[in-house]
């Protein structure tokens, strides 16, 4: 009897208006942000970056968020080359997708995704990394392939 009232009790808790998380509230949580930067034809641009390193991370990315701050974005570290396809499942911010091979360089731009599309978007070539910004970032700023990305991930290729 006091195991039914407890989960009575927790049951009613979690269904109290403001009171109870969501899956999708609880999945949109930050990871820690370091500096980026990105050196192109039209000077260096400045990001701050969330880093996704685990396969749970990497999964979750920028799913759920309902704003991406200018100047910010998410960068998902796949540890080595390779080809990489994305999608934009519960996504609702457009993005800018940057691949980005080991040594730093952009290899190709999925420009303005389309929110909550599943059509995967592919790397065009082997690419460790991929940088999520807000969609319109790469055209603002003159972001082209072979432009260099500056970040701790892409110091061992130096």
């Amino acid at each position: 009897m006091p195991h039914r009232f407890l989960a009575f009790l927790v049951a009613a808790v979690l269904l109290l208006p403001g009171i109870a998380v969501s899956p999708a509230q609880d999945k949109a949580q930050t990871l820690p942000l370091s500096d980026l930067e990105i050196a192109s034809g039209s000077g260096v641009h400045f990001f701050r970056v969330e880093l996704a390193r685990t396969p749970d991370e990497q999964a979750t990315g920028l799913m759920f968020r309902k704003e991406l701050p200018e100047g910010h974005g998410m960068l998902f570290d796949f540890g080595r080359d390779r080809e990489i396809s994305m999608w934009m499942k519960n996504t609702y911010v457009p993005l800018d997708m940057i691949f980005i091979r080991s040594d730093g360089r952009i290899l190709s731009i999925a420009r303005d995704t389309v929110p909550h599309s599943l059509r995967p978007i592919n790397s065009g070539g082997a690419a460790r990394a991929v940088l999520e910004v807000v969609a319109g970032t790469s055209r603002r700023l003159g972001l082209a392939p072979g432009d260099r990305v500056v970040h701790p991930v892409f110091e061992s290729a130096r």
